[in-house]
């Protein structure tokens, strides 16, 4: 019989850029298209998305990708699906309706035309002829998250991605335990879940826990109430909407991401606001400071978002005044912990109001289950293979042992893949059939791929020690070296390193005097490799040399 393979193509090891493809035969159905976020050895990066070349070559060989399935409306999970649909044949896409509308969103600013078929809890949906999919709803920090049970001809597969068990969530929709709990007498082959907060011993708290804080923060605020939160996180908003409206503060929003995401859930109904308490941002001027609450983009501080430009004296309908309060409902994403201190430092140095969860911890709750969750979750379903996802190298193996401690899994019932590990499994096994090169590929501006490795090594040289830049004015194809200049930019400051130009000038002239030198781009590289070396013996710096032949 043939197996059924699954092959992350992003997001293992890692939190975000989640891509996974299962393949049965010549078909290939995928589960979501998530966009990644650079490291720090990565400098001008803006995001990473899954490498595709695997699926390409599949597609070469005579396979088909019969569909593609996204979980959630989180960036990780739909926003690279306008960078790749494009390299990719046509294919159905299944999502929720509040998942689907997030997913429209990002592939029409990508000007790119694709079907995305909304699907209903508890719908069977045939995907080619080898899969079938069923939606199961569950309680995560974006509404409409699905669970996905994917059947196979070799056996079901349970896709449990980011999700916490929620008891009482804003909106009263609880995650379907029963369902799981009934999946049980299936004998479930596999379950992939979410493993981010293995660490955790107490279970992730409600998100209704985050209203009252909310509704504190905003007593006795002079001026406005500015707060700033996850754009998605329409549980959250509906929260402040519920707070200003006691308050008796007009809510308006600012910033084109929780714009359109609060456009979307007001249109499915997911979002409630009491009439005539909207108003435009561009309105926010005809009313009092301390009658309005202003929901804006940006709560990890990012450069050009509507809050930074606000704290900076730079938007052009919102500015944040002594009386006013800022609030930040929402923790540092790993990694980024430097712009999100500095939005709250730059208010707190402006004599500012600023609120934020290391001062009040209820203004923001995790979307993700903590361990005792996870094992519940597991317990109920029962399945015959565990796979953790969603978290760090860290997360996965704690989570192995772990589990296999609590629940009497073998270790080699938890599947821990190494990245770039494809997993084969039959009805009683699974073993890795094969192991793909994969190498995220980098988004930089409006340049897709065309940053590698070299580049990146550029930019750190660059950033960590400068450029020397050596012009060689060439005269009648005679070097003039008496008026070589030496032009450099983070390296030294010229007019005070006499010695260190002298000493470029010096080397450089005894490779051109050379009789034995190399044509002019060997001469160059013979230039940048003994400059690199001895600068560093006499100065302790590597700059990036870069020799330029100028012919008058």
């Amino acid at each position: 019989m043939s197996q059924l393979k699954l092959m992350p193509l992003g997001g293992m090891g890692k939190v975000t850029q989640n891509m996974y493809a299962y393949e049965f035969e010549n078909e290939i159905l995928i589960v979501d298209c998530g966009i990644g976020f650079p490291d720090h050895y990565m400098p001008g990066v803006d995001i990473l998305i899954p490498d595709v070349s695997y699926l390409l070559k599949r597609i070469e060989a005579g396979a088909s990708i019969v569909g593609m399935i996204l979980s959630h409306g989180h960036d990780d999970h739909i926003a690279a699906t306008p960078y790749l649909l494009p390299e990719l044949p046509d294919f159905p896409i299944y999502a929720s309706p509040l998942t689907a509308a997030f997913a429209r969103v990002r592939m029409k600013e990508g000007n790119v035309k694709h079907v995305v078929r909304e699907v209903v809890d508890g719908e069977e949906i045939k995907i080619g002829e080898h899969f079938s999919a069923e939606f199961l709803p569950v309680t995560h920090s974006v509404p409409d998250t699905k669970h996905i049970i994917i059947r196979t001809p070799v056996g079901i597969v349970y896709h449990g991605t980011d999700f916490k068990l929620d008891h009482a969530p804003v909106d009263g929709r609880v995650t379907d335990t029963k369902r799981i709990s009934a999946l049980k007498d299936e004998k479930v082959l596999c379950m992939l879940v979410d493993c981010l907060r293995i660490e955790r011993e107490e279970p992730t708290k409600s998100e209704s826990t985050t209203g009252p804080a909310i509704e504190k923060t905003m007593q006795e605020t002079k001026g406005k109430y500015i707060i700033t939160l996850m754009s998605s996180h329409i549980h959250r908003i509906q929260q402040v909407v519920t707070a200003a409206a006691k308050h008796n503060r007009k809510i308006a929003f600012i910033g084109r991401s929780v714009e359109q995401n609060v456009k979307n859930a007001l249109e499915l109904n997911m979002l409630t606001i009491p009439k005539d308490m909207k108003i435009d941002k561009r309105d926010i001027e005809n009313y009092a400071d301390d009658k309005l609450c202003l929901i804006v983009a940006g709560a990890q501080g990012q450069e050009g978002s509507t809050l930074i430009r606000a704290i900076f004296g730079e938007h052009h309908v919102l500015s944040v005044k002594p009386d006013d309060k800022v609030v930040f409902s929402a923790n540092a994403i790993p990694g980024n912990e430097l712009n999100y201190y500095g939005a709250i430092d730059e208010l707190a140095k402006n004599k500012i109001e600023v609120i934020y969860p290391d001062l009040v911890p209820d203004l923001h709750q995790s979307g993700h289950a903590s361990a005792p969750e996870q094992i519940e979750l597991i317990s109920l379903l029962k399945p015959k293979f565990l796979y953790p996802i969603g978290g760090q190298d860290r997360h996965r193996r704690l989570f192995q042992t772990r589990v296999a401690a609590e629940l009497g899994y073998s270790e080699k019932a938890i599947i821990v893949p190494m990245d770039g590990e494809q997993i084969g499994f039959s009805p009683d096994d699974w073993r890795v059939v094969d192991v793909i090169s994969l190498k995220p590929t980098l988004v930089d501006g409006l340049g897709i791929g065309d940053v590698g490795p070299t580049v990146l090594s550029d930019r750190r040289a660059l950033s960590q020690a400068g450029i020397v830049a050596i012009v060689i004015p060439r005269v009648m194809g005679e070097f003039d070296l008496d008026n070589m200049q030496i032009v450099s930019k983070g390296f030294v400051f010229m007019k005070e390193a006499a010695e260190v130009v002298n000493f470029i000038k010096q080397e450089t002239a005894k490779i051109i005097n050379d009789p034995k030198r190399k044509d002019d781009e060997g001469m160059k590289r013979q230039i940048e490799k003994l400059l690199s070396r001895r600068l560093f013996k006499i100065i302790r710096r590597e700059p990036m040399i870069v020799p330029v032949i100028v012919d008058l």
